[in-house]
């Protein structure tokens, strides 16, 4: 199960970058907005190629679902939108999300560039810190392909 933090969500680098050379069978993509919106689940299905199945989940029914991957034999990648949804599943499943790889998260009012492709603010980032504390590996990476950025190297 491979964590990700992308505010851009499905998108060509995410499907191209990570579904494809991880072989990625099933993204759960968790955000409140989106698991109600039929217009934007249409939208992200476009995006995602076939052989690659989609969920759309509300925050609060995840970790339920989370359980089921678990156990169902697929390539899946856990996408969320914010630091703050995946910090929540990341608590609420911390057997099951051990590592957590923050990709896109974009410039916005009291966020500070930490990479290229990396904006967080304060409180974002002592929240990834907690996580990692607990022993869960919080890297920075945009693809695969690249070096990952541990979160401590972000502080600075």
């Amino acid at each position: 199960m491979v964590a990700r933090i992308d505010d851009r969500l499905v998108h060509g680098q995410v499907v191209i970058g990570w579904c494809r050379p991880l072989e990625i069978t099933r993204i759960l993509l968790v955000d409140d907005e989106v698991a109600t919106s039929a217009f934007e689940q249409d939208l992200y299905r476009l995006a995602v190629p076939e052989g690659v199945a989609i969920d759309f989940l509300a925050d609060a029914g995840a970790p339920a679902r989370l359980d089921q991957a678990a156990t169902g034999g697929e390539r899946v990648l856990v996408l969320t939108a914010s630091v703050e949804a995946m910090v929540g599943l990341q608590r609420a499943r911390p057997h099951l999300i051990q590592s957590v790889n923050v990709g896109g998260v974009h410039d916005r009012a009291g966020r500070t560039e930490r990479l290229r492709y990396v904006y967080l603010s304060g409180e974002e980032l002592k929240e990834l810190a907690a996580i990692a504390a607990t022993g869960v590996s919080v890297t920075a990476q945009d693809l695969p392909t690249t070096r990952p950025v541990p979160i401590e190297a972000l502080a600075g």
